[in-house]
């Protein structure tokens, strides 16, 4: 759990060698036996054997910690850390609606994109002239009109709740 809060050398060395003191502790748990009911023998902690197995190839291949030793991120892909951004906002919104996600996944990429006072200018809203034709039209609801209106509930049922 210990191996996400590796961040220099000097950490990487002490992870490894607690894990080293982990394995002169339980190893012996890696090699266990047991007979199973269909009388085939297997390893009693299988999926431990095999965490170790990995730990064990990775640091002797010296694989496990070439992010520190190269001074690269610590994902192959660089979208990975901005993807993971994107779902840790979405995720802290959950209620927003789907247009509302998609807008704030927007200006989320804007905001890395621009500089802060630029994304600010676009932020500021911008006044639009009222075209002439609509200027007349009332701005609440028709009273009385020929359209369906969702808020109604005059759409088209189907399925089950419709029985058609």
């Amino acid at each position: 759990m210990d191996l996400s809060a590796v961040r220099d050398e000097t950490a990487a060395i002490q992870w490894q060698l607690r894990l080293e003191q982990w394995w002169q502790a339980f190893g012996h748990l890696t090699r266990e036996r047991t007979m199973f009911r269909n009388g085939q023998w297997g390893f009693t902690h299988d999926r431990l054997r095999k965490a170790w197995l990995l730990m064990r190839l990775v640091t002797r291949r010296q694989t496990l910690f070439t992010h520190i030793v190269y001074g690269t991120p610590r994902t192959t892909s660089a979208l990975e850390s901005l993807n993971a951004q994107i779902r840790d906002l979405l995720r802290r919104h959950r209620g927003m609606s789907e247009q509302h996600r998609h807008r704030a996944v927007e200006w989320f990429l804007t905001l890395r994109e621009l500089p802060l006072e630029h994304a600010l200018d676009l932020a500021r809203p911008t006044e639009t002239p009222i075209p002439a034709a609509h200027v007349d039209e009332p701005l609440e609801p028709a009273l009385y009109d020929t359209a369906l209106n969702p808020e109604e509930g005059l759409w088209t049922r189907t399925g089950w709740a419709g029985r058609g």
